[in-house]
């Protein structure tokens, strides 16, 4: 099954727009594990288990399992969600930007060694940085385009030749000429609601990781508004609206799965009713 065919699947089957973002830090581990790195798997599996269910996808960032010397523990991880949860793709957040044989080793890595089904990348050094991954044709490829950090601004907001914004390129390139096999997504802020709008006008086929909710201040309901168009659409592009720390911290106890889930269950809930028609809709 292609990405974006997997994508949707799960989105249907758990009525979910949430990911859940892997990004385990052991120092905010619970007391009988904190600071021990040969738990990482142990923690991030035990939120999977408790909240696979509830979400579209997973993603793992890639540095905060190499940081730990813990490139094993998320092999076996992306092992346990694919078999935990054989329906719900696994996005491999680690942003990478570069051409030639190295982009083929870097993809390599996300779709050989780890097994990923989505990677995203940075497009700003060009379509031949993307090609590589192209190759690929079964997975997903998230580009950043408007991303959550206030610095974000100081290239991405930059007005070209053409008039455009250096984000609207990047998302008409990636619905237009660049997306050859169907492949492409954009990585765009929940933080900059009035931007994943305008990327949702200029790509409205393309499936948009939107982090930036819980922790970073973004709001569900404007990110919902922002990118979703739902059925009506007749293009229902997805939108996978990434937490991270609110739903893995959400508790420092030995009970912190549970914890995970019931964030996650007031996020999806969140998320749900900021896409439901309003009863009041057509309505003078």
């Amino acid at each position: 099954m292609r990405f974006t065919e997997m994508l949707a699947a799960s989105e249907r089957a758990h009525r979910s727009m949430l990911c859940i973002g892997l990004d385990p830090d052991p120092a905010r581990f619970p007391a009988d594990w904190r600071g021990d790195r040969g738990r990482i798997f142990d923690f991030c599996a035990a939120v999977v288990d408790a909240t696979h269910d509830l979400v579209c996808a997973f993603k793992p960032q890639i540095a905060y399992f190499a940081a730990e010397r813990a490139e094993d523990q998320l092999e076996a991880l992306i092992d346990h969600i694919h078999a935990r949860a054989p329906g719900v793709p696994v996005i491999l957040d680690a942003k990478r930007g570069d051409i030639g044989a190295t982009a083929e080793q870097y993809a390599r890595e996300a779709f050989e060694r780890y097994r990923a089904d989505a990677l995203t990348l940075s497009p700003f050094l060009g379509l031949d940085s993307i090609e590589p991954y192209l190759a690929y044709a079964d997975k997903g490829l998230f580009l950043l385009c408007r991303t959550s950090n206030a610095g974000g601004s100081d290239l991405q907001a930059q007005t070209l030749g053409s008039g455009a914004r250096l984000y609207e390129h990047i998302a008409a390139t990636a619905e237009q000429a660049w997306n050859r096999n169907g492949q492409l997504g954009l990585v765009v802020g929940a933080t900059f609601p009035a931007e994943l709008a305008r990327v949702r006008e200029l790509a409205p086929t393309l499936p948009l990781l939107v982090p930036g909710i819980g922790a970073q201040g973004g709001d569900a309901a404007a990110t919902v508004r922002a990118g979703w168009r739902g059925d009506a659409s007749g293009t229902r592009a997805p939108i996978v609206v990434s937490s991270s720390r609110a739903v893995l911290y959400a508790s420092a106890e030995a009970d912190f799965a549970v914890g995970a889930r019931r964030v996650a269950e007031a996020t999806r809930a969140e998320l749900a009713a900021a896409a439901a028609p309003s009863p009041h809709a057509g309505l003078a």
